[in-house]
């Protein structure tokens, strides 16, 4: 089956149910931008799926580094091991001692889903699926199906935005707001057995997780993944660290702090100014690219602006006066005022835009910005005596300009 294409004409949706349907093994490549995806299909089931080039990060390695179930060195020497026999990683770190196999099994579950479920929010692209035989270890790893694959991602797609209210940055910390009270004690032997290895029915538990309420009576209803968390909700310690710890993934762990703070047992802290840009959700990584580069023009524009500061300062304070001595008469131009303004402007355009990355909607005056830090009294009206005119659209734009001077 030929299979290849953009992802404006054929989604990811589509391209998993239909290998799903026909039950299809081969190997699905993923490109957008600098990414790159590949995940192995058995049989129409996803069996593996990790990021290509520089995603380093995301690899299995360093999620086991990261979780704190193995050091550097034992990945390094690990890593050299696999150079000289080309064996999986898994293997090598489960003979080296260094983890379990049951630990191997859920990391390399969760380094799976999360690198498909980030599929989800990608809005262009191109995939190329090859067909043919795969190989793949069903110790270390259980076939997901596609329609829990689906399923999931739907989910998770429609649930970020309610999340991203309250768990805004991977840098915010918690503070413990009151005490956990003791979790009930585990079902008897005659109880039906929990999910947990089977990924499949720990898709079909997902639902249970709830939003939590404001009532203290939801106590009861939190789950093993909010207790969880709330248990490595450690105060200075950051979301970013928590979703690495937790071994849940980054959906479901700050869902979990969502329903903690809701229930009025974690209250949020802002992370620093300079760690502020740093948003929450898969979909929303992409943005980190963008504020980079717009603090490198805004650098590069405030460069301008001291130079043309200087020339403005140098000018009229109302504008540049020409005078005919004998006659009395003095013509102004707002010349320089006009143009030094224009970096200033393009300076309060890129503060707005960190503004509503924050905050989830562009501030309702000016002066928002000053009490969140990202500008000062004077640059609201730098270089005129009056204060730029704003106003925030109610569609979700704004109006800009310079004041009428």
């Amino acid at each position: 089956m030929a299979l290849k294409g953009t992802l404006k004409d054929f989604g990811i949706a589509e391209i998993l149910q239909l290998i799903g349907q026909q039950a299809k093994s081969g190997v699905l490549h993923l490109s957008s931008k600098d990414d790159e995806i590949h995940i192995v299909m058995s049989d129409g089931n996803v069996v593996s799926a990790e990021y290509a080039g520089r995603k380093a990060k995301e690899r299995l390695g360093n999620l086991l580094v990261r979780a704190e179930i193995i050091s550097r060195q034992q990945l390094r020497t690990a890593l050299e091991q696999q150079k000289r026999s080309l064996r999986r990683l898994g293997d090598i770190l489960v003979e080296m001692g260094a983890v379990q196999k049951d630990e191997l099994r859920q990391m390399t579950s969760l380094q799976t889903t999360e690198t498909v479920f980030k599929l989800f929010h990608w809005r262009s692209g191109t995939y190329a699926f090859e067909p043919g035989e795969v190989e793949y270890d069903p110790e270390t790893m259980s076939p997901i199906r596609a329609e829990s694959v689906l399923m999931e991602g739907f989910r998770q797609v429609d649930e970020w935005p309610l999340v991203r209210k309250k768990i805004t940055s991977t840098a915010m910390t918690f503070e413990r707001l009151r005490e956990l009270a003791p979790e009930p004690p585990p079902p008897g032997p005659g109880a039906p057995a929990q999910p947990g290895d089977d990924v499949d029915a720990a898709f079909d538990a997902f639902d249970g997780g709830g939003a939590g309420g404001d009532d203290a009576s939801g106590e009861d209803a939190l789950t093993r993944n909010d207790r969880r968390v709330y248990a490595l909700a450690t105060p200075g310690r950051p979301v970013e660290k928590i979703i690495d710890l937790s071994r849940l993934g980054e959906f479901e762990t700050c869902k979990a702090l969502l329903n903690l703070v809701n229930q009025g047992l974690l209250g949020a802290i802002p992370p620093p100014r300079r760690s502020a840009a740093a948003s929450v959700g898969a979909y929303t990584r992409d943005w980190r690219e963008r504020i980079k580069e717009g603090v490198a023009r805004v650098l590069a524009t405030g460069a301008i602006a001291a130079v043309l500061a200087f020339l403005a300062f140098q000018a009229n304070d109302r504008g540049l006066s020409f005078a005919d001595p004998g006659a009395g008469r003095v013509l102004r131009d707002n010349g320089a005022h006009r143009f030094v303004s224009r970096a200033e402007l393009a300076r309060l355009r890129g503060a707005l835009e960190i503004y509503r990355l924050e905050k989830g909607e562009y501030p309702p005056g000016l002066s928002a910005l000053v009490e969140t830090g990202l500008a000062t009294p004077a640059d609201l009206k730098y270089p005129w005596s009056e204060d730029y005119y704003y106003r925030r659209k109610g569609e979700g734009g704004y109006v800009l300009l310079p004041p009428a001077e």
